[in-house]
C-alpha cells in the first residue's frame, strides 16, 4: 500500500482537547473546597457573628457556609456571652448532628456551666477576650482533627469537678460540687450584688415568691445555711 508521503495524501494532525475553562475552574473550585474545612457559625448576637465570619472568612484553610447547609459542616462555632437555657438547647442539637463537632467561643464561663457544654458534646473552648484570627483558626482546625482544646484554668476546674465526683461517688453522704442552672446561678449573683428578693424579682420578671422558692431550693439541695452561704460556696467553687 503507497504511503501518505508517496501519494501526496494529507494526514490529519491530530488536535489536542481543549478543556472547557468553565468546567476547569468548577473541578478546581471542588477539589479546593474539598480541602478546606467546612464551618458554621451560630451567634444569636448577629454582631458577634459577624465579627467570627469577617475574621474567618478569607482563610483559605476554611469554607464558610451558609446557613441553608449549615447542618452540612464538619466544625460548628457557637458564639456566645454566656451559656444560658437557648445555648444549651443548641449545643443539645448540634451534638445529634454526627456529620459536626462543636466548639465554643464564650466571653465567661463557670464550671458549672463548663459541666453542661461538655455534656452537650463540645469539643473545644475560647474565651471571646483571645478570640482573634490565629486562634479562631487553630481552633477550627483543631476540632476538625479531633482534638479537644480547653484553657488551662477551665481544664482545672473540670479537673476538680471531676475529682469531687468520684468523691461523692465513694462517699455519698459528703457534700459534693453541684451544679446550678442557669436561673440558680443568675439569682445568686445578684444576691452577691447586694439585691434583695424585691430587687431580684424585678430583673428578672419573676414573682418575688418564685425567686424565694428558688433560692431556697439551692440553700436546701447544697445543705448550707443561709443566701449569704450559698453566694460563698458558689464563689469559692466557681458556680457564679
Amino acid at each position: 500500500m503507497p504511503s501518505a508521503e508517496k501519494t501526496g495524501t494529507a494526514v490529519p494532525a491530530t488536535t489536542p482537547r481543549v478543556p472547557d475553562p468553565a468546567w476547569t475552574m468548577q473541578r478546581t473550585s471542588r477539589l479546593a473546597r474539598h480541602d478546606r474545612v467546612t464551618l458554621a457559625v451560630y451567634a444569636a448576637d448577629p454582631v458577634l457573628r459577624l465579627g467570627v465570619v469577617q475574621q474567618l472568612r478569607q482563610r483559605p484553610e476554611i469554607d464558610l457556609l451558609a446557613d441553608a447547609d449549615a447542618e452540612e459542616a464538619q466544625v460548628s462555632l457557637v458564639v456566645v456571652d454566656h451559656v444560658d437555657d437557648d445555648v444549651t438547647a443548641l449545643l443539645h442539637r448540634l451534638r445529634h448532628n454526627t456529620a459536626t463537632r462543636t466548639g465554643l467561643v464564650v466571653a465567661t464561663l463557670g464550671s458549672g456551666s463548663l459541666q453542661r457544654v461538655i455534656e452537650c458534646g463540645v469539643a473545644a473552648v475560647l474565651r471571646r477576650a483571645e478570640a482573634d484570627q490565629d486562634q479562631l483558626l487553630r481552633l477550627v482546625l483543631a476540632i476538625a482533627n479531633g482534638e479537644g482544646v480547653l484553657p488551662g484554668d477551665l481544664l482545672g476546674k473540670l479537673l476538680s469537678h471531676v475529682g469531687s465526683l468520684q468523691r461523692s461517688a465513694l462517699d455519698p453522704g459528703a457534700l459534693s460540687l453541684s451544679t446550678l442552672t442557669t436561673r440558680e446561678a443568675d439569682m445568686l449573683r445578684m444576691v452577691s450584688e447586694g439585691l434583695d428578693t424585691a430587687e431580684i424579682a424585678r430583673k428578672t420578671a419573676y414573682s418575688e415568691r418564685t425567686v424565694k422558692n428558688v433560692l431556697h431550693e439551692i440553700i436546701t439541695r447544697l445543705q448550707l445555711r443561709n443566701r449569704a452561704h450559698a453566694v460563698g460556696y458558689a464563689l469559692r467553687n466557681g458556680l457564679i
